[in-house]
């Protein structure tokens, strides 16, 4: 391995920030293009499901039996996960709970929601309580397993 300066390897680091930072600008921006075409699908299937049964299923009826479908599919593909993708997994819930935590923050404490009913509030200080105690039971979680794979000091 050839040794190089480290204002070279500071600049290589530099750029390899860089490019990180806009990869990551550039996925946030697709993320949100999906959220938004997911949620504008969800709403546009409600509608039409009401529509072709003529008012007989209401979208909420359509969109709680997606989520109740989602939890048993969640609850299965945890569930298979073997253990050697258990820390990772877990890597990933605590991002996606620090996400919620931050929605919940916007839910709960923006005072320009002064508008948003107390209901919403609510839900948004049960959720970021609730996200807050998976991130800190993952993080333990994710601690004693690798503590596992260290060697035992004598």
């Amino acid at each position: 391995m050839a040794n190089i300066s480290p204002d070279l390897a500071l600049e290589k680091a530099t750029a390899a920030a860089k490019a990180a930072q806009t990869a990551a600008s550039d996925a946030a921006a697709a993320a949100q293009a999906a959220q938004s075409y997911v949620d504008q699908l969800a709403e546009a299937a409600g509608h039409a499901v009401s529509a072709a049964t003529k008012g007989a299923i209401d979208p909420f009826v359509f969109r709680l039996s997606i989520f109740v479908m989602a939890i048993f599919v969640g609850y299965y593909v945890v569930w298979s996960v073997t253990p050697a993708l258990h820390t990772p997994l877990m890597a990933v819930t605590n991002a996606i709970s620090s996400v919620i935590v931050v929605g919940a923050l916007l839910a709960v404490a923006v005072p320009a929601m002064d508008s948003g009913s107390i209901m919403a509030k609510v839900f948004g200080f049960l959720a970021l309580v609730m996200a807050s105690v998976n991130i800190f039971g993952g993080f333990l979680v994710t601690n004693r397993m690798l503590a596992m794979y260290k060697k035992k000091e004598r």
